[in-house]
């Protein structure tokens, strides 16, 4: 008898969004050509494509403890030493959609760094549904996770990124990771989350959820939730905010009316353009705010 893969709450909210019509989507033979994954749903025809004009981008080999971990980075050329923001992806490998918000973060003058922390697991953006998913990226540790973002500054500093002016973003789990590297690293200058999950289901390899982690954060983290996320209720992330504000730590959220798990997910129905162009405009003030971004 197999046990049922543990629902998290980006998956519930992955999962339950409202229905749509196949029109105006890839078929999926174009969905892989164009470098997306299939496990998160039909992929949205009109995605947005950011090209590598004035940019650098590639492949990066990136040392941890054992081995060698993949990764994506773009960056602005001729700019010595600009500062580094990580780009923590959602449950579904390295994909198009997360390159393409490295190349993104690269035309606002940052070196941006997408690891694959779950490439001991395989390449996940082959992997067409979400059951199986599931026990690979559940049974990543987050202590394995935080070395990997760390080795990933490491190879960034390496490369001539400034480090001294250290960001992280992230979606979906990757959302939650921001939280979890925003309390373990004195580095980090400010986080943005993106509907990343303030509380866990049990998982002896998560020690602890963001909510929990609020007395230790290290940096200022902006919270960005979509109000109609099926996974994750606003109590739960007012929960978190009041968590924060009794510990004394800076933070900020902003809720999204109507928009579901995924809003900035520009490949996915989930997609909200007004919230999306809303919250990234909010991101880079963040990371402005806090001099990450110039």
């Amino acid at each position: 008898m197999s046990a049922e893969p543990m629902q998290t709450s980006d998956v519930i909210g992955l999962t339950k969004v409202a229905p749509f019509s196949r029109r105006g989507f890839m078929t999926a033979t174009a969905a892989v050509t164009a470098g997306y994954t299939l496990a998160a749903g039909p992929v949205r025809a009109d995605v947005i494509k950011t090209d590598t004009d004035g940019l650098t981008a590639g492949e990066a080999k990136i040392k941890v403890a054992d081995g060698e971990m993949p990764g994506y980075f773009a960056r602005p050329n001729g700019v010595s030493n600009p500062p580094v923001v990580l780009v923590a992806m959602e449950i579904f490998g390295l994909h198009e959609y997360v390159r393409d918000v490295t190349r993104r973060l690269a035309k606002l003058g940052a070196f941006a760094v997408a690891p694959d922390y779950y490439f001991r697991k395989g390449d996940l953006t082959k992997i067409t549904d979400i059951p199986q998913l599931l026990p690979l990226v559940n049974s990543k540790p987050d202590a394995e996770l935080l070395s990997d973002l760390d080795s990933t500054v490491a190879w960034a500093k390496s490369q001539g990124g400034d480090t001294g002016r250290l960001g992280i973003i992230g979606f979906c789990r990757g959302g939650r990771t921001v939280w979890e590297y925003s309390a373990h690293s004195g580095a980090l200058k400010a986080g943005v989350a993106f509907y990343g999950p303030p509380v866990d289901p049990p998982n002896p390899l998560w020690p602890k959820s963001p909510t929990q982690l609020a007395p230790e954060m290290k940096a200022p983290v902006l919270g960005l939730y979509g109000e109609a996320d099926t996974g994750i209720p606003v109590a739960q992330v007012e929960a978190l905010k009041a968590a924060l504000a009794e510990a004394k730590k800076p933070a900020e959220f902003k809720i999204y009316p109507g928009a579901p798990h995924g809003f900035h997910a520009d490949y996915r129905s989930s997609y909200r353009k007004e919230a999306a162009d809303d919250a990234w405009s909010q991101m880079q003030g963040w990371l402005k705010k806090y001099k990450v971004l110039g």
